[in-house]
């Protein structure tokens, strides 16, 4: 999964420091090698995500329970907003609520994934996010006029 002609960063918005640990190394592992912005609440990804662009592109793989903003409104703005539209976002949460999943494909999330209780299972998960992000094409985004 190396040698991505245009590369991109992973921007990982988990509040819990196991999770965001064990996502990584298991996407590293996997050969998912592109940078991994780990932003640890919603205020940090808010401030990221709508800062300054400098050409970058990503995709956001996001928590719903967030302890201050939670992942719906992060979703909610990055969807409305025309810069930030087109942006990858693939939910990663512990819930598996049907209302949950459908809210977050209304809003227009990319891909949901369920995070496993079994840490067997959680690796096979991220081994499908790692296929996901081999394949996935990120655009680049406009700048805010």
């Amino acid at each position: 999964m190396t040698g991505f002609s245009d590369p991109f960063t992973l921007v990982l918005v988990e509040d819990d420091e196991g999770h965001a640990r064990l996502i990584s190394r298991n996407l590293q592992r996997i050969g998912v090698l592109n940078p991994i912005v780990r932003l640890h609440n919603g205020e940090e990804a808010l401030s990221w995500l709508f800062g300054p662009r400098d050409g970058r592109r990503f995709v956001v793989i996001l928590d719903l329970n967030l302890p201050d903003i939670d992942g719906f409104e992060i979703l909610q703005r990055l969807k409305a907003d025309a810069a930030t539209r087109n942006a990858p976002v693939i939910v990663l949460t512990t819930t598996d609520h049907p209302n949950d999943i459908e809210r977050c494909f209304a809003l227009g999330c990319d891909g949901f994934l369920t995070k496993p209780v079994n840490q067997a299972d959680f690796a096979a998960s991220l081994g499908k996010l790692g296929l996901t992000l081999s394949t996935v094409h990120v655009p680049h985004l406009r700048d805010r006029s």
